[in-house]
């Protein structure tokens, strides 16, 4: 069977040596380095390391990894299916059921050569032609999780007993593509972070130090605004993700309703993508995990045989045009593509 050792990477840290792998969030208040993986259907791994160092993401290895090419994927739904479930949902919206819904896609590939597939390897294609500010990785073969993310969006950061998020809604080639819809959006979207992290932070504490911030990335723009709190007394990480999961901006509000469509809608489950993954240090009270967009997982198990996945969507309000929406999701889409196929170009791009 192909196995490689279990490693997490996160900005400049790789973690080696695992030693305990849990379901458990309350694991995350004991001690040590976690790497996390939390699945958008509620599932969580976190996995302790004891060798964690510094390390910058390494360049790729040639022949190092092998991917699809980017006319061998699927979506789960396609352009008909996609369009008509934005129809739908504005029809829920009309309804009064709910105010916005995220509509997402899931895509695979199968893998051409499973045993030169190493996420890592992935890794370092994307740190080339797609930076990305919350990239990662976490490789637990034998738990079935191999996911390599080039996530933009802060889900939770904490240091100590503040907690803050970084809500992306809104999207465009360019500044000037985005709408008025974009920063409804993303004000809905904040407002429902702002309840979030109110089930679990101190009366009074939540704010809004940012609202609808254009940020530059690899090929578009995003707005994204930044929610804060201090968590209440005896509040940690499980209340954290009690309160907040999954994230408000890749569900919708409100967020049990949109939930119930997106059930309705979608016909794959989307698995770590718009779940969340990073790391917590809980010796020191830190952590920082993404939102799961951008990202990649191999599903080795797949009926097919082995298969790279990854996931695209757009939030959905009632001045949401149908083809639009489409034509996000394959701008999301396209660049990482490209990466995962080989065929990358070094890029600029932010850091943070």
């Amino acid at each position: 069977m192909y196995e490689l050792p279990p490693l997490a990477r996160f900005g400049g840290l790789v973690a080696t040596d695992l030693r305990d792998v849990t379901s458990d969030p309350a694991a995350l208040e004991s001690e040590g380095f976690w790497a996390v993986v939390a699945d958008f259907e509620g599932g969580l791994v976190c996995a302790r390391f004891a060798d964690v160092r510094p390390e910058p993401v390494p360049a790729p290895t040639p022949g190092g990894w092998s991917g699809p090419a980017p006319g061998d994927w699927t979506s789960s739904l396609d352009r008909a299916a996609y369009t008509e479930g934005v129809r739908r949902i504005r029809r829920y919206i009309a309804a009064g059921e709910v105010y916005q819904a995220n509509l997402c896609r899931v895509m695979s590939a199968p893998l051409p050569e499973p045993d030169r597939s190493d996420v890592d390897e992935l890794t370092a294609l994307l740190a080339l032609g797609n930076p990305a500010p919350y990239a990662g990785t976490v490789r637990l073969p034998a738990h079935g999780v191999e996911v390599a993310t080039a996530s933009p969006e802060l889900f939770l950061r904490r240091g100590g007993r503040v907690v803050e998020s970084g809500p992306i809604k809104g999207t465009g080639r360019e500044a000037s593509d985005l709408l008025e819809k974009d920063h409804a959006e993303n004000v809905m979207i904040v407002d429902l972070v702002r309840n979030d992290l109110g089930r679990c932070c101190a009366t009074g504490t939540v704010t809004v130090p940012a609202l609808c911030a254009v940020e530059p990335h690899p090929g578009l723009v995003h707005l994204v605004s930044t929610v804060r709190g201090e968590l209440a007394a005896g509040a940690g990480w499980p209340e954290l993700f009690a309160a907040a999961f999954p994230p408000g901006s890749v569900t919708g509000a409100p967020k049990s309703s949109a939930l119930r469509i997106i059930e309705q809608l979608e016909t794959a489950p989307r698995g770590p993508y718009c779940g969340g993954i990073g790391w917590v240090d809980a010796d020191r009270g830190t952590g920082e995990l993404a939102v799961g967009i951008r990202t990649f997982w191999i599903d080795r198990a797949a009926a097919g045989g082995p298969a790279l996945r990854f996931g695209t969507g757009a939030g959905i309000t009632w001045g949401s045009d149908p083809e639009r929406e489409w034509d996000e999701t394959e701008l999301k889409a396209a660049r990482l593509l490209k990466v995962a196929a080989g065929a990358y170009q070094p890029t600029g791009g932010i850091a943070r």
